[in-house]
């Protein structure tokens, strides 16, 4: 039987913390940012949690716990 392998593309996009959160970067800070005020820049920094409904096929793309981190 092949190795099953991980969707990298998935690897690169979340985190999966040692709690099982997985996390995201914030969407909307890539350009058009000119006319953002900074509080709005400001609250887009960081990770926020992948939606509950997400949260299988996000695992399904996590085959082996290497990336389970």
């Amino acid at each position: 039987m092949p190795k099953m392998k991980t969707n990298k593309a998935a690897a690169r996009r979340f985190k999966i913390t040692a709690t099982g959160k997985i996390l995201r970067k914030q969407s909307g800070k890539r350009h058009i940012n000119e006319w953002k005020s900074s509080d709005q820049k400001r609250n887009l920094r960081g990770y926020a949690e992948v939606a509950p409904e997400f949260k299988k096929s996000v695992l399904d793309m996590f085959p082996y716990k290497k990336y389970l981190r």
